[in-house]
């Protein structure tokens, strides 16, 4: 087994202007200087999710569930991924169609995995968002991570692509830490013991 775990750092706006592929970059460089991780980032501004889903919930159809050929290699990163970073804004008090579309696609993907997130917004750097994100993921069995990084007032708070406050560098490797610990714990888990998942 590879030492480092994979991580997937989803970078979840694809509205025009964003500002996610500033803080995406940022914290993946994080994770590559922290050393337990091989990181991998998806921008879903480059993947066609479709919003029409079959009949069929995916927990039911398993590996079967008709996903259209063209989300066959985001699908794949997914399964591949032993933990995810979802950076994510805040619009209107919760997140984007986009990062709603990818996880309802999806779902052994993201069971018994471990999630942590970095959030942007205005004054609740995007913690409305977060919220609403842990309640999804942990209908879907994933385990998400207490310590998160918010950035509020995003636009006065970052400087050519970096947060203003160096503290945040020393808070993200604490998030990057439990994540690596998380996602250590739960692959050994998996690969010795199927997860109980409900019929």
């Amino acid at each position: 087994m590879n030492e480092n775990s994979t991580l997937a750092v989803i970078v979840g706006s694809v509205r025009e202007g964003r500002f996610g592929p500033v803080v995406g970059s940022w914290i993946a460089d994080r994770a590559r200087e922290h050393g337990g991780f091989d990181v991998d980032v998806i921008d879903l501004a480059d993947v066609d999710i479709p919003l029409t889903l079959p009949a069929v919930p995916p927990k039911l159809a398993g590996d079967d569930y008709p996903r259209p050929d063209g989300m066959l290699p985001v699908t794949k990163r997914l399964d591949a991924a032993d933990a995810f970073v979802i950076v994510t804004p805040e619009y209107n008090h919760s997140y984007p169609a986009s990062l709603k579309a990818l996880i309802d696609w999806h779902f052994t993907q993201w069971t018994a995995k471990p999630v942590a997130f970095v959030s942007y917004g205005g004054a609740a750097g995007g913690r409305h968002a977060v919220l609403h994100l842990e309640n999804v993921l942990t209908e879907l069995h994933a385990v998400t991570i207490r310590d998160g990084l918010a950035f509020p007032n995003y636009f006065t708070a970052w400087q050519d692509g970096h947060p203003a406050d160096p503290a945040s560098t020393d808070h993200a490797h604490q998030l990057l830490s439990q994540l690596a610990w998380w996602s250590t714990t739960l692959r050994s888990a998996r690969a010795t013991t199927p997860y109980p998942v409900p019929a």
